[in-house]
Protein backbone atom coordinates (compact mmCIF):
# COMPACT_ATOMS: atom_id res chain seq x y z
CA UNK A 1 0.00 0.00 0.00
CA UNK A 2 1.33 3.32 -0.88
CA UNK A 3 1.16 6.20 1.80
CA UNK A 4 0.34 9.67 0.33
CA UNK A 5 1.57 12.72 2.04
CA UNK A 6 -0.53 15.19 3.39
CA UNK A 7 -0.02 17.60 0.22
CA UNK A 8 -1.16 14.64 -1.64
CA UNK A 9 -4.22 13.72 0.31
CA UNK A 10 -4.95 18.03 0.22
CA UNK A 11 -5.10 17.76 -3.74
CA UNK A 12 -6.80 14.76 -4.26
CA UNK A 13 -9.63 16.15 -1.98
CA UNK A 14 -9.40 19.66 -4.05
CA UNK A 15 -9.77 18.07 -6.84
CA UNK A 16 -12.59 15.88 -6.15
CA UNK A 17 -14.39 18.96 -4.41
CA UNK A 18 -13.52 21.25 -7.81
CA UNK A 19 -14.80 18.47 -9.88
CA UNK A 20 -18.25 17.79 -7.57
CA UNK A 21 -18.72 21.68 -7.88
CA UNK A 22 -18.50 22.07 -11.53
CA UNK A 23 -20.77 18.83 -12.07
CA UNK A 24 -23.37 19.69 -9.37
CA UNK A 25 -23.76 23.22 -11.05
CA UNK A 26 -23.47 21.87 -14.38
CA UNK A 27 -25.79 18.89 -14.46
CA UNK A 28 -27.08 19.09 -10.83
CA UNK A 29 -26.61 16.43 -7.89
CA UNK A 30 -29.11 13.57 -8.94
CA UNK A 31 -27.25 13.68 -12.72
CA UNK A 32 -23.98 13.70 -11.58
CA UNK A 33 -22.97 9.83 -11.50
CA UNK A 34 -20.23 8.90 -9.09
CA UNK A 35 -18.24 7.20 -11.90
CA UNK A 36 -18.41 9.99 -14.02
CA UNK A 37 -17.46 12.47 -11.11
CA UNK A 38 -14.14 10.82 -10.05
CA UNK A 39 -13.36 9.69 -13.68
CA UNK A 40 -13.49 13.69 -14.49
CA UNK A 41 -11.14 14.19 -11.39
CA UNK A 42 -8.72 11.48 -12.37
CA UNK A 43 -9.28 9.56 -9.25
CA UNK A 44 -11.01 5.99 -7.87
CA UNK A 45 -14.40 6.03 -5.81
CA UNK A 46 -12.07 4.76 -2.91
CA UNK A 47 -10.69 8.67 -2.99
CA UNK A 48 -14.25 9.79 -2.90
CA UNK A 49 -15.30 7.57 -0.03
CA UNK A 50 -11.93 7.88 1.90
CA UNK A 51 -12.73 11.88 1.92
CA UNK A 52 -16.32 12.39 1.94
CA UNK A 53 -17.91 9.28 2.94
CA UNK A 54 -20.49 9.16 -0.21
CA UNK A 55 -21.73 11.29 -2.77
CA UNK A 56 -24.12 12.98 0.11
CA UNK A 57 -21.44 13.95 1.96
CA UNK A 58 -19.28 15.50 -1.15
CA UNK A 59 -22.29 17.57 -1.11
CA UNK A 60 -22.13 18.62 1.93
CA UNK A 61 -18.24 19.83 1.55
CA UNK A 62 -19.33 21.42 -1.35
CA UNK A 63 -22.02 23.36 -0.09
CA UNK A 64 -19.85 24.55 3.30
CA UNK A 65 -17.14 25.78 0.72
CA UNK A 66 -20.04 28.15 -1.32
CA UNK A 67 -21.36 28.74 2.35
CA UNK A 68 -17.78 30.18 3.63
CA UNK A 69 -16.98 31.80 0.62
CA UNK A 70 -20.61 33.61 0.21
CA UNK A 71 -19.60 35.15 4.16
CA UNK A 72 -16.49 36.18 2.93
CA UNK A 73 -18.04 38.01 -0.16
CA UNK A 74 -20.80 39.49 2.48
CA UNK A 75 -18.16 40.60 4.76
CA UNK A 76 -16.01 41.91 2.79
CA UNK A 77 -18.90 44.77 1.52
CA UNK A 78 -19.40 45.26 5.49
CA UNK A 79 -15.87 45.60 5.57
CA UNK A 80 -15.53 48.41 2.71
CA UNK A 81 -18.13 50.23 3.03
CA UNK A 82 -17.96 53.56 4.56
CA UNK A 83 -21.45 54.09 6.69
CA UNK A 84 -21.71 50.77 8.80
CA UNK A 85 -25.48 50.59 8.35
CA UNK A 86 -25.47 51.27 4.44
CA UNK A 87 -23.14 48.46 4.69
CA UNK A 88 -25.47 45.76 6.41
CA UNK A 89 -27.79 46.98 4.44
CA UNK A 90 -25.88 46.06 1.43
CA UNK A 91 -24.95 42.92 2.63
CA UNK A 92 -28.57 41.46 3.12
CA UNK A 93 -29.25 42.60 -0.45
CA UNK A 94 -26.54 40.88 -1.66
CA UNK A 95 -27.10 37.97 -0.13
CA UNK A 96 -30.35 37.84 -2.06
CA UNK A 97 -29.13 38.84 -5.12
CA UNK A 98 -26.70 35.52 -4.94
CA UNK A 99 -30.15 33.41 -4.98
CA UNK A 100 -29.87 34.60 -8.79
CA UNK A 101 -26.39 33.18 -9.56
CA UNK A 102 -26.48 29.86 -10.92
CA UNK A 103 -24.23 27.70 -8.98
CA UNK A 104 -25.74 29.57 -5.43
CA UNK A 105 -28.92 28.70 -6.84
CA UNK A 106 -28.48 24.82 -8.01
CA UNK A 107 -26.22 23.33 -5.59
CA UNK A 108 -27.17 25.29 -2.16
CA UNK A 109 -30.23 26.56 -2.84
CA UNK A 110 -32.07 23.88 -4.99
CA UNK A 111 -30.04 20.47 -4.05
CA UNK A 112 -28.32 20.88 -1.04
CA UNK A 113 -32.35 21.23 0.25
CA UNK A 114 -33.54 18.75 -0.96
CA UNK A 115 -30.72 16.08 -0.55
CA UNK A 116 -29.51 17.16 3.05
CA UNK A 117 -32.46 18.86 4.53
CA UNK A 118 -31.34 20.27 7.98
CA UNK A 119 -27.89 19.30 7.31
CA UNK A 120 -26.93 22.21 6.13
CA UNK A 121 -27.53 24.20 9.11
CA UNK A 122 -24.32 23.91 10.41
CA UNK A 123 -22.82 25.03 7.56
CA UNK A 124 -24.47 28.23 7.60
CA UNK A 125 -23.90 28.75 11.00
CA UNK A 126 -20.66 30.81 10.31
CA UNK A 127 -22.91 33.19 8.12
CA UNK A 128 -24.88 33.73 11.27
CA UNK A 129 -22.14 34.21 13.55
CA UNK A 130 -20.45 36.74 11.04
CA UNK A 131 -24.10 38.76 10.95
CA UNK A 132 -24.26 38.62 14.84
CA UNK A 133 -20.89 40.46 14.55
CA UNK A 134 -22.34 43.09 12.33
CA UNK A 135 -25.29 43.59 14.11
CA UNK A 136 -23.46 44.01 17.50
CA UNK A 137 -21.04 46.78 15.89
CA UNK A 138 -24.19 48.86 15.11
CA UNK A 139 -26.32 48.45 17.99
CA UNK A 140 -23.01 49.50 19.77
CA UNK A 141 -22.36 52.75 17.63
CA UNK A 142 -26.62 53.13 18.18
CA UNK A 143 -27.54 52.64 14.94
CA UNK A 144 -30.10 50.21 15.91
CA UNK A 145 -32.22 49.61 18.86
CA UNK A 146 -30.88 47.40 21.53
CA UNK A 147 -31.53 43.24 21.01
CA UNK A 148 -30.03 40.39 21.32
CA UNK A 149 -27.76 40.13 18.62
CA UNK A 150 -27.60 36.43 18.04
CA UNK A 151 -31.76 36.56 18.07
CA UNK A 152 -31.59 39.12 15.46
CA UNK A 153 -29.12 37.62 13.64
CA UNK A 154 -30.79 34.23 13.87
CA UNK A 155 -34.01 36.41 12.57
CA UNK A 156 -32.50 38.29 9.84
CA UNK A 157 -30.76 35.15 8.43
CA UNK A 158 -33.69 32.72 8.85
CA UNK A 159 -35.60 35.78 6.82
CA UNK A 160 -33.04 36.13 3.94
CA UNK A 161 -32.68 32.32 3.31
CA UNK A 162 -36.06 31.30 3.10
CA UNK A 163 -36.17 34.87 0.59
CA UNK A 164 -33.43 32.88 -1.28
CA UNK A 165 -34.81 29.78 -1.39
CA UNK A 166 -38.17 31.08 -3.23
CA UNK A 167 -36.14 33.79 -5.19
CA UNK A 168 -34.45 30.20 -6.74
CA UNK A 169 -37.81 28.31 -7.13
CA UNK A 170 -39.17 30.27 -9.53
CA UNK A 171 -38.72 31.09 -12.95
CA UNK A 172 -39.59 34.45 -12.47
CA UNK A 173 -36.28 34.68 -10.46
CA UNK A 174 -35.68 38.66 -11.26
CA UNK A 175 -39.22 39.93 -10.50
CA UNK A 176 -39.18 37.78 -6.94
CA UNK A 177 -35.54 39.55 -5.94
CA UNK A 178 -37.30 42.81 -6.80
CA UNK A 179 -40.27 41.97 -4.44
CA UNK A 180 -38.02 40.16 -1.99
CA UNK A 181 -35.44 43.45 -1.79
CA UNK A 182 -38.87 45.54 -1.30
CA UNK A 183 -39.94 43.78 1.37
CA UNK A 184 -36.36 43.40 2.82
CA UNK A 185 -35.91 47.27 3.06
CA UNK A 186 -39.23 47.51 4.83
CA UNK A 187 -38.17 44.93 7.57
CA UNK A 188 -34.48 46.34 8.01
CA UNK A 189 -36.45 50.30 8.48
CA UNK A 190 -37.78 48.61 11.48
CA UNK A 191 -34.23 48.45 13.27
CA UNK A 192 -33.36 51.99 13.13
CA UNK A 193 -33.16 54.22 15.78
CA UNK A 194 -35.13 57.38 15.10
Amino acid sequence: MVRRTRVEMEATRASLLATARRMFADSGYANTSMDELTAQAGLTRGALYHHFGDKQGLLAAVVEQIDAETDARLQAISDAATDPWQGFQQRCRAYLDMALEPEVQRIVLRDARAVLGGATLDSQRHCVDSMQRVIEELARQGLIAEVDAQALASMIYGSLAEAAFWIAEGADGDARLRKSTAALDLLLRGLTRG
